[in-house]
């Protein structure tokens, strides 16, 4: 199967630029569709000289750099300019082989739908599309000094909304955007929630994370971890600690604040407004920044936390929550978007509605004042999302629309149509 992701690549580390939780799920479901058998190439723009065409990310995922624009320096907003380039280079990779070759393509976020549909018409197979983020949902609640997403951006998504296949939302709220602000077919959408690597996210000792990273037994640790931007909301994490130690000054001792990313997207636009801020507040020596940690160092970040606060101003889902809770740390989140599906309120965690800081500080202070029930409850409700699922789920979604588009009458471009998955060599794929 053919996977496209234009503006990130899956080899990218997440918390940094465009990288977030779409690069983890793309490596994760491309992992275990190759574990079923299922080949596949993943499509992405080529950022640097130095990258190799071709890279193998694990057995069975081929990650394709498309030479698509400058290597460096080419804003996601500049992205549309590029999508004939980038097409025209996949298009070209799948003629190199006998008609069939991919049977299905899976795009993700809004540039890699406009290429999907090309694709998805010129191969005669079908389109399963995954949003991650909808212009429309972040417009309605966009973060102060944030920009609204543009109209190309807007219309692009509803093109490929009317092309698509299969519709795949990681919630059910997404859904229901999807089908309210897009008009798209209740019928060709489906919920797949993401999962979360239940292995690597795994409780473990609160001590020896601490040493690992460097924080005191004694310590009360906030932890933010995430792409520094508006729409992200830590600047709300930051008014919370503030508020905590002037409502009790002697905890200011024990406070501390861990932020996990850098800045991106409009948070570019002021790299040291963060710290800045912090030092507004009166809270610089509480606040420790760290650049974005490889999966296992930052399951060492979540153990070592008191609370994980999630403060976003729209959220598709929260991959974050999720590894929080899988390590057993729970959750402070806003009351936005797919939050509600990944912490579950009073159980895991908190949800608060709104971004105002005293209602986030008595969130957190309700957490830590039953810390031990809610970990365990965080563990339990993580434990109900897997990555596994979320390949099984997408399996029966590409193996139905194939079949409808087998069923189909044919189509003037190629006189072929969608089937069953790619396989691996000396495997099969379950029908």
């Amino acid at each position: 199967m053919a996977t496209l992701s234009v503006h990130t690549s899956p080899l990218d580390q997440p918390g940094a630029g465009d990288a977030g939780g779409m690069n983890v799920y793309i490596v994760e479901v491309s992992r275990r569709l190759a574990a079923r058998g299922i080949a596949v190439d993943v499509f992405t723009r080529a950022t640097s000289s130095d990258l190799p065409p071709v890279v193998e990310m694990s057995p069975g995922v081929t990650v394709r750099h498309v030479s698509a624009g400058p290597f460096e320096g080419l804003g996601k907003e500049e992205l549309p300019a590029q999508l004939c380039a980038f097409t025209a280079a996949v298009l070209r990779e799948e003629a190199q082989h006998e008609p069939g070759y991919y049977d299905v393509v899976h795009s993700h976020y809004w540039l890699s739908g406009q290429v999907g549909y090309l694709a998805r018409d010129r191969w005669s197979v079908p389109l399963v599309h995954t949003a991650h983020t909808l212009a429309k949902v972040k417009n309605e609640a966009l973060a102060a000094g944030d920009r609204p997403e543009p109209r190309a951006r807007v219309i692009g998504e509803e093109q490929v909304v009317g092309e698509a296949d299969r519709l795949i939302a990681n919630t059910d709220e997404e859904a229901r955007q999807l089908v309210r602000l897009y008009g798209a077919d209740p019928a060709r959408t489906l919920v797949v929630p993401p999962g979360v690597d239940l292995d690597r996210f795994t409780p473990g000792s609160r001590g020896a994370a601490r040493r690992t990273v460097g924080v005191p037994d004694d310590a009360v640790v906030l932890l933010f971890v995430g792409r520094i931007q508006p729409l992200k909301a830590p600047d709300v994490l930051l008014g919370t600690a503030a508020r905590m130690v002037a409502d009790d000054p002697a905890l200011r001792a024990r406070l501390q604040v861990h932020v996990v990313g850098a800045p991106s997207g409009t948070g570019l636009d002021a790299p040291r407004q963060l710290e800045q801020l912090a030092a507004t507040l009166g809270i610089a020596e509480l606040v420790r920044f760290h650049p974005p940690q490889p999966p296992d160092r930052l399951a060492d970040f979540y153990r070592a936390a008191d609370v994980t606060v999630v403060p976003s101003h729209n959220e598709s889902f929260g991959l974050v929550a999720l590894e929080s809770q899988a390590c057993g740390t729970p959750v402070v989140a806003a009351a936005v978007g797919g939050l509600p599906t990944a912490v579950r309120d009073g159980v895991s965690g908190v949800l608060v509605d709104g971004h105002d800081a005293a209602d986030y500080a008595a969130a957190v202070r309700a957490v830590l004042a039953r810390r031990e029930l809610l970990a365990a409850g965080a563990r339990r409700h993580a434990a109900r999302f897997s990555w596994d699922r979320t390949a099984d789920a997408l399996v029966e979604a590409y193996v139905a629309a194939a079949g409808e588009m087998a069923a189909a009458p044919p189509r003037p471009a190629r006189e072929r149509r969608g089937g069953a998955l790619r396989a691996l060599p000396g495997t099969s794929v379950a029908r």
